[in-house]
């Protein structure tokens, strides 16, 4: 964890310095490179957690609910910051990131004290082989990339869409985005525990998550700014529940020595969604501007039709 903080402060101080294109990219790479710390970060409260599954999921969405908080504060203070100038944000970012790296090696204590742990590989594509060998855990990785893409496809053109569609400008597609972080923090924070977990299953909430997907991506395809705006707590809802389910889902499933893999190997399954959909969403953007949500609805779908075969 702590070398995943560090490189993300030395990343973001590169590229904030950057003074060409090159070493913008520089600075990605090195944030790149040793990127992991929100995976690190779900597998110690994991390992904390004890095996006590209520105490696991509200530690999730705490965590979740910590992301929903930056996904509002994050916009509004970067656009704040840049008034100072165009890097100062970055500085900002890499210093905060350099103050968590410090705070976590004073602070944070360690949660594995089993030295015994396996040999490391360098090769990431014999953990992703291996995961999807793993016949329990399979159908429920294949859920979660398909979910991830209906999502990203969207994700990647929603300030592009509201912009066309409804003639947002920067500070109104803020605020949209603002919307849809209080939401996944209420979720997180309040109803995740006191609803979602004690009133349904896993299995229960995996596909109403994912039926909310689906309702909210074919209302915001209307084009119409009452259904889009109706369509945004589904949305925010879905996002917010449904990654807390499925690492709950394969926690339960998975070898106590193995959960911090596979917590990896959920967010690597979200970076792969992440690297093909914003290419298709372009695409699809370009022929018809609400066609990423109809194909994005399309997957979950399919992820919803997986999801009533099998068990999660």
């Amino acid at each position: 964890m702590l070398l995943s903080i560090f490189s993300t402060s030395i990343g973001w101080f590169v590229f904030a310095s950057a003074v060409s294109i090159p070493m913008l990219f520089l600075g990605r790479i090195i944030d790149g490179i040793a990127a992991g710390n929100f995976t690190t970060a779900q597998s110690y409260l994991v390992d904390i957690s004890k095996n006590d599954e209520k105490e696991r999921v509200k530690n999730l969405g705490i965590i979740g609910a910590t992301f929903g908080i930056g996904f509002i504060l994050g916009p509004m203070v970067g656009g704040i910051l840049s008034n100072v100038s165009h890097a100062f944000p970055f500085y900002f970012a890499g210093g905060m990131a350099l103050v968590n790296g410090i705070s976590a090696f004073f602070f944070l204590k360690e949660s594995n004290h089993n030295l015994n742990t396996d040999k490391l590989h360098y090769n990431p594509f014999r953990r992703i082989l291996h995961a999807y060998r793993n016949l329990s855990l399979r159908p429920l990785y294949i859920k979660w990339f398909l979910f991830c893409i209906s999502v990203v496809i969207v994700q990647t053109i929603f300030a592009l869409f509201v912009q066309k569609a409804f003639n947002y400008n920067s500070f109104q597609t803020g605020i949209m985005f603002t919307i849809i972080g209080v939401i996944i923090a209420l979720n997180q924070t309040l109803l995740l525990n006191t609803f979602w977990i004690k009133r349904f299953t896993n299995k229960q909430l995996e596909q109403i998550m994912l039926i909310f997907t689906i309702i909210g991506l074919l209302l915001a395809a209307t084009e119409n700014i009452f259904l889009f705006f109706a369509a945004i707590p589904f949305i925010g809802t879905s996002q917010a529940v449904y990654r807390v389910v499925v690492a709950n889902s394969a926690l339960q499933k998975a070898d106590p020595k193995m959960k911090g893999e596979v917590m990896g190997i959920i967010v690597a399954v979200m970076t792969g969604a992440m690297v093909i959909s914003p290419i298709a969403a372009g695409a699809l953007f370009e022929q018809n501007i609400s066609y990423p949500f109809i194909i994005g609805a399309i997957f979950a779908i399919i992820a919803l039709v997986l999801s009533s075969k099998n068990s999660s």
